[in-house]
Protein backbone atom coordinates (compact mmCIF):
# COMPACT_ATOMS: atom_id res chain seq x y z
CA UNK A 1 0.00 0.00 0.00
CA UNK A 2 1.32 3.40 -0.95
CA UNK A 3 1.43 6.12 1.66
CA UNK A 4 1.94 9.72 0.63
CA UNK A 5 2.41 12.10 3.57
CA UNK A 6 0.60 15.40 2.96
CA UNK A 7 1.97 18.43 4.78
CA UNK A 8 -0.21 21.03 6.42
CA UNK A 9 -1.59 23.40 3.78
CA UNK A 10 -0.10 21.43 0.86
CA UNK A 11 -1.98 21.56 -2.40
CA UNK A 12 -3.95 18.41 -3.24
CA UNK A 13 -2.62 18.56 -6.79
CA UNK A 14 0.93 18.24 -5.49
CA UNK A 15 -0.04 15.27 -3.30
CA UNK A 16 -1.63 13.56 -6.32
CA UNK A 17 1.51 14.20 -8.34
CA UNK A 18 3.63 12.55 -5.60
CA UNK A 19 1.24 9.59 -5.51
CA UNK A 20 1.38 9.11 -9.28
CA UNK A 21 5.18 9.24 -9.27
CA UNK A 22 5.40 6.65 -6.47
CA UNK A 23 2.86 4.44 -8.25
CA UNK A 24 4.83 4.57 -11.52
CA UNK A 25 8.03 3.62 -9.71
CA UNK A 26 6.42 0.48 -8.27
CA UNK A 27 5.94 -0.95 -11.78
CA UNK A 28 2.46 -2.31 -11.14
CA UNK A 29 1.08 -1.29 -14.54
CA UNK A 30 4.10 -2.70 -16.36
CA UNK A 31 3.74 -6.02 -14.56
CA UNK A 32 -0.01 -6.12 -15.19
CA UNK A 33 0.49 -5.63 -18.92
CA UNK A 34 3.19 -8.29 -19.06
CA UNK A 35 0.89 -10.78 -17.32
CA UNK A 36 -1.89 -10.32 -19.84
CA UNK A 37 -0.19 -12.71 -22.23
CA UNK A 38 2.30 -15.49 -21.65
CA UNK A 39 5.80 -15.15 -23.03
CA UNK A 40 8.09 -18.13 -23.10
CA UNK A 41 11.14 -17.99 -20.81
CA UNK A 42 13.43 -18.33 -23.82
CA UNK A 43 11.88 -15.23 -25.41
CA UNK A 44 12.27 -13.27 -22.17
CA UNK A 45 15.93 -14.27 -21.92
CA UNK A 46 16.52 -13.32 -25.55
CA UNK A 47 14.96 -9.89 -25.00
CA UNK A 48 17.08 -9.33 -21.87
CA UNK A 49 20.23 -10.34 -23.76
CA UNK A 50 19.45 -7.97 -26.64
CA UNK A 51 18.74 -5.15 -24.21
CA UNK A 52 22.07 -5.76 -22.43
CA UNK A 53 23.96 -5.75 -25.74
CA UNK A 54 22.30 -2.48 -26.72
CA UNK A 55 23.09 -0.90 -23.34
CA UNK A 56 26.74 -1.95 -23.60
CA UNK A 57 26.94 -0.50 -27.10
CA UNK A 58 25.57 2.83 -25.87
CA UNK A 59 27.98 2.90 -22.90
CA UNK A 60 30.98 2.23 -25.16
CA UNK A 61 29.97 5.06 -27.49
CA UNK A 62 29.80 7.48 -24.57
CA UNK A 63 33.31 6.62 -23.36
Amino acid sequence: MLIVPVKEGENIERALKKFKKKFDRTGVIKELRSRQQFTKPSVVKRQQRLKAVYANKIRRELD
